[in-house]
């Protein structure tokens, strides 16, 4: 099951950029006896400026077929092993891609939430969109390896 990142803005060169490279390219390895990556990244940019409906537009309009994940601070809050399941359910239940929303500054428009299969929050607080990328790519190579039997995830 490919899976794609569609976010807002461009990451610069950085920590970000490094780490979300690093953890991206763990999980196409980690993954592929899984069936799971590869992995790529989608960014778009409303240039004029039109806030959450206009991105939630671009944004969709990148999506791949198939289900679609919004990180939104109003989802669903999962533990890492509950993620993992439910990135193994999606491709179990043979989506051939998945889509990870993440949005600009001012979160997702009203239509990107109505079409996504599921929205995901990494908890409560606020995280900066750029960061949130590294999270998600760690994440999802912390997923492969609990689908893997790995000894990365200590819980």
């Amino acid at each position: 099951m490919r899976v794609t990142i569609l976010a807002v803005g461009r990451l610069k060169a950085g920590p970000e950029a490094l780490l979300t490279a690093d953890w991206l390219g763990r999980f196409d390895a980690a993954g592929r006896a899984l069936g799971l990556g590869p992995a790529r990244m989608i960014e778009v940019e409303d240039r004029r400026g039109r806030g959450a409906d206009a991105e939630a537009a671009l944004l969709l309009d990148k999506a791949p077929d198939g289900p679609l994940v919004a990180l939104d601070e109003r989802g669903a809050a999962l533990d890492s092993p509950g993620f993992a399941r439910r990135l193994a359910a999606f491709r179990d239940e043979g989506a051939r891609d998945l889509g990870f929303a993440i949005g600009g500054a001012d979160g997702h428009g009203a239509g990107l939430r109505d079409r996504a299969d599921l929205l995901l929050s990494f908890g409560p607080m606020v995280w900066p969109h750029m960061l949130a990328r590294a999270m998600l790519a760690e994440q999802l190579y912390r997923a492969a390896t609990i689908l893997g039997g790995g000894p990365y995830h200590r819980a």
